[in-house]
């Protein structure tokens, strides 16, 4: 099977972008694992694939894939990517776009410069939502861990998220405390594991463990989980500038029952052929 694809990143966390709807194919776990593998394949953090609208009501489908070859709801800085990824390959004129993802619904702006704004949905917050393994909503929950004992948020962007607040994010031990909240037995469906350190009312710096991939250089649904727990946790106003390894975005929240804007770069790194 010969695929057309396009690489692509948004702040330095890469993607493999397929065109589902003018070629046909069909993806499963060893196909995305390879495409994602950087020594044998492509190679990035997630692949992400354009489908039909599953609906009227939506413009495309759109499918994620983490490197391992799982597919999940959701990911930040993957849906700005497609949005400059739909129109780039001719697939749709429009400025607004609606996507339909395995997390919901998504409406996104494509702005200038390949900046792109993105509803990211209402944050939710019961356990059973998440989904984590607790009997009620807390603002903080203990998970203990086989070195230390960590205090988490949890919420979900669409996909699980576990925030822990931290003192220097640079410094902290992400690759090992992370792997271990990623696979803790309290997230059935596993978690993203962010780590923040606030920096004023206006600014936090973010680093994020993702499910199936690792630590990466920056996670959208990440910044927006952090931004949100910092904000019920009254550290931060409803504006703000969120400090990735790969570069900055700008995330709004108004507060509870209300949705998370996120806005941020896409960049189109070449386009290809692969052999599969």
């Amino acid at each position: 099977m010969r695929l057309r694809f396009t690489k692509m990143h948004g702040l330095g966390n890469d993607f493999v972008m397929l065109d589902g709807v003018s070629q046909n194919l069909v993806l499963n776990e060893d196909i995305v694992r390879k495409l994602a593998d950087r020594h044998f394949g492509i190679g990035c953090d997630q692949v992400l694939l354009v489908e039909p609208p599953p609906s009227p009501d939506v413009d495309f489908g759109y499918r994620i894939f983490n490197a391992d070859g799982s597919e999940v709801e959701n990911c930040g800085n993957g849906v700005r990517c497609f949005a400059v990824y739909v129109r780039e390959r001719g697939l749709t004129a429009r400025n607004t776009i609606t996507v339909q993802t395995k997390g919901g619904k998504m409406i996104l702006q494509v702005l200038e410069n390949n900046q792109v704004t993105v509803d990211m949905g209402v944050p939710k917050f019961e356990p059973r939502e998440v989904p984590f393994a607790a009997d009620q909503r807390k603002l903080d929950y203990p998970l203990p861990l086989k070195s230390e004992q960590l205090t988490i948020s949890t919420l979900s962007i669409g996909n699980p998220h576990a925030v822990t607040f931290v003192n220097d994010v640079a410094q902290y031990p992400v690759q090992k405390i992370g792997a271990e909240v990623e696979r803790h037995p309290l997230f059935p469906n596993r978690v993203n594991a962010g780590f923040v350190e606030v920096k004023s009312r206006h600014e936090i710096r973010v680093r994020v463990f993702e499910r199936g991939v690792g630590e990466t250089i920056s996670c959208g649904t990440g910044a927006c989980a952090a931004m949100v727990a910092a904000r019920l946790h009254d550290q931060i106003d409803g504006d703000a500038i969120v400090h990735l390894r790969g570069g900055d975005l700008h995330i709004t929240w108004e507060g509870e029952g209300k949705p998370v804007m996120m806005t941020g770069p896409a960049t189109c790194v070449f386009h290809g052929q692969i052999h599969i």
